[in-house]
């Protein structure tokens, strides 16, 4: 089936359910055990705990398996939770792990904070250094690599392919934060990655109402996994998961505006003068565009530009007064949004002076956001023809 046949149907259990073409939401903690012999068998049925499973776990967790080509995928309560269930399923007192220095700044300060309370050693590595240069960088207890691409703000790509290629051969695990991708756009179980996790609040979610995260393994560390993620309680309420699942059947049209849009308005930024730079890795003038064109199917609305600094009265003038972009974290739903963002690195930081706006484009007209967008720029002093 083509993918957005699959996001009608995955997932969904209409024959369990009187015909009901949406499961329903299962708001369960206790399972009732009808006899003594029903309860001692509760490891071998299906249900037996609402923390565990319910019918609404099983309709999400079976389509974002299928959709990742994985062998297991659990739930958790937001994007940063399932990034922790990763680091902490594979890596234990006295291991090594590698973080890209691009990832998302929550996932920067999980491991150089809350892992090193555990002596868990931590290292850094920039987006492009090339594989002789991170292999330099392992260690005999090195057992994890996480990546993240494009990264965090600054939109660069790892050579998927080839860290693959890394860790296969000295027996490290690889996870990669796929968030911005969505499984529609990349599928990096396939690819040989071990571990493909999303905030799945973003564009599996759609409609900037629910926290969410998913984490998609292969067969080596399923099992490991599902343990590490119940004994850590891990779970996602009945609601947001409906949500997520309503999502899912919208994504792929969602995700062909957001790319439509955002390539469109992409275009135009890098015709503007006191543009520096539009970081979107489906332009050609990006420089891991090839990288882009080889292991991705499609891109989505998220993108970082580099304008000519100016003060904050200007900036202020600009994003205060803005008519369709908001400002505001996450990104992914169905509203524009703009932030000022500055990107924490540990090797081979950016300039200090370099002003970065991340854009989230929305679901709206091209015309309009392109509109706002320029009268933004105007009242920031900026010459934007008409």
């Amino acid at each position: 089936m083509k993918k957005e046949t699959k996001l009608t149907h995955l997932g969904r259990m209409s024959d369990d359910h009187f015909g009901a073409v949406n499961t329903p939401v299962y708001r369960a903690s206790t399972i009732i055990h009808p006899t003594l012999d029903h309860i001692r068998r509760r490891q071998t049925l299906p249900y037996y705990y609402g923390r565990r499973s319910t019918p609404s776990i099983d309709s999400l967790t079976s389509a974002m398996r299928e959709l990742e080509a994985a062998d297991a995928s659990v739930l958790c309560p937001s994007g940063v939770s399932a990034l922790a269930l990763c680091f902490l399923t594979v890596l234990q007192a006295g291991d090594h792990v590698l973080v890209v220095d691009t990832a998302y700044d929550p996932t920067q300060l999980m491991a150089q904070d809350f892992l090193r309370k555990f002596d868990i050693e931590v290292d850094f590595f920039a987006p492009r250094e090339t594989i002789d240069e991170i292999s330099k960088r392992l260690k005999p207890n090195t057992r994890l690599i996480m990546a993240e691409s494009p990264g965090s703000l600054t939109m660069e790509l790892q050579d998927i392919p080839a860290l693959v290629g890394l860790c296969q051969e000295h027996d490290i695990a690889l996870a990669i934060d796929n968030t911005w991708a969505t499984p529609l756009f990349l599928q990096p179980i396939p690819m040989g990655v071990d571990f493909s996790i999303h905030s799945a609040t973003k564009y599996i979610v759609g409609h900037a109402d629910a926290l969410l995260g998913t984490v998609s393994c292969n067969a080596k560390w399923s099992e490991k996994l599902k343990a590490t993620h119940g004994l850590l309680g891990l779970t996602a309420g009945p609601d947001d998961i409906t949500l997520a699942l309503r999502g899912l059947r919208s994504l792929a049209v969602r995700l062909e505006h957001h790319q439509r849009v955002g390539l469109e308005l992409a275009q135009w930024l890098e015709s503007l003068n006191f543009i520096r730079a539009v970081l979107h890795p489906a332009l050609p003038s990006h420089p891991d565009h090839d990288i882009w064109k080889r292991d991705f199917s499609g891109t989505t609305g998220l993108f970082t530009i580099s304008i000519d600094p100016i003060n904050d009265d200007r900036l202020a003038a600009m994003l205060d007064n803005m008519q369709l972009f908001a400002m505001g974290y996450s990104w992914g739903g169905f509203e524009s949004l703009i932030l000022p963002v500055k990107p924490k690195r540990k090797i081979a930081p950016r300039d200090d002076d370099e002003l970065l706006l991340r854009l989230s484009i929305g679901l709206e007209n091209s015309d309009d956001l392109k509109h706002d967008l320029a009268d933004g720029f105007r009242r920031a002093g900026f010459i934007v023809p008409v």
